[in-house]
């Protein structure tokens, strides 16, 4: 089968197009043929070795966090799933960008019926760590007002959905070229970042602040500024300490949970969330897409097929 691959750390060079065994399922596991995977600017990281202290991998290692598919085989021990099924996963040991994959069935949920398998890739990681960030951290309610800085990502364009079902008044900032999406996405209002700074991005401080920029330290730290005495920063990139006692911070990275999976995707079915993919590659284009999000050229969720 073909696999994105890469044997070291290092630039985009690294990533490699291979052909590789088919994997088999062991015990407690399904064996997907992949329809698709996901882009995530996380994987810059992994990739360059930033994050070999948080996440270490064995060489060669196969890309790809997330997954949709089609069940083709079981392991021993499976009863949840048959061949045939349509499903959705996090993959947190990676090895989705390929044309099949193992995964483990606890962490698989069934994929929505209302978009295409394919697009269905763009939901896990993203998709948790906007549920995380809006319903266990900042706890939106209805009538709270929250302002989301980096709306214009993948995670970003959940996160605005989320945080609107849930009743609030959401802000975004984006560029001009996501600025049209994020409305109908819901946001409510748009800050330009590339002509307002966020010191003048507000009228009256919001109830929360969701970053998901891994920006400066002192640009995040300004976020404080935005928040109402008893509000909180949530912030899935860097951590921001807060100078005023009455503003909690929190930095969390998402965990892999599939009741909040399936939630997620009975909000999708019932029309409640969408999906923005900007662009659908081949896996072969993964170097470049990973350069384009290096020089900063992305908007949404970039799939990738096999």
């Amino acid at each position: 089968m073909r696999a994105i691959r890469m044997h070291e750390y290092g630039d985009a060079s690294v990533i490699r197009l291979e052909e590789v065994p088919r994997p088999v399922p062991g015990p407690e596991e399904a064996l997907i043929r992949v329809a698709a995977t996901s882009f995530n600017p996380s994987e810059v990281g992994l990739r360059s070795g930033f994050l070999r202290s948080v996440i270490p991998v064995e060489f060669p290692y196969t890309l790809g966090w997330d997954a949709s598919g089609v069940v083709t085989e079981l392991g021993t021990g499976v009863s949840a799933f048959a061949a045939g099924d349509h499903v959705i996963g996090r993959v947190d040991t990676g090895g989705a960008a390929a044309e099949y994959v193992t995964v483990r069935t606890d962490t698989l949920t069934r994929a929505p019926v209302a978009v295409p398998l394919a697009q269905a890739a763009a939901i896990p990681l993203a998709g948790l760590t906007a549920w995380q960030a809006v319903f266990e951290h900042a706890r939106i309610s209805p009538g709270q007002s929250v302002f989301i800085n980096g709306a214009g990502g993948g995670v970003g364009g959940f996160a605005v959905q989320l945080a609107k079902h849930a009743g609030a008044h959401v802000i975004a900032t984006g560029s001009r070229r996501s600025a049209a999406t994020l409305r109908r996405l819901g946001a409510d209002e748009i800050v330009d970042y590339t002509v307002t700074a966020l010191d003048d991005a507000l009228d009256s401080p919001v109830d929360a602040v969701l970053n998901l920029v891994a920006t400066e330290p002192e640009l995040a730290a300004g976020l404080v500024t935005l928040v109402r005495a008893g509000g909180i920063v949530v912030s899935v990139t860097v951590p921001i300490e807060s100078p005023d006692p009455s503003v909690r911070t929190v930095r969390f990275v998402a965990r892999n949970d599939t009741t909040q999976l399936a939630e997620l995707v009975g909000l999708l079915d019932a029309g409640n969330v969408r999906i923005d993919v900007a662009a659908t590659l081949d896996l072969a284009d993964l170097a470049s897409v990973h350069r384009d999000s290096e020089a900063g050229r992305l908007r949404g969720k970039i799939i990738l097929t096999p």
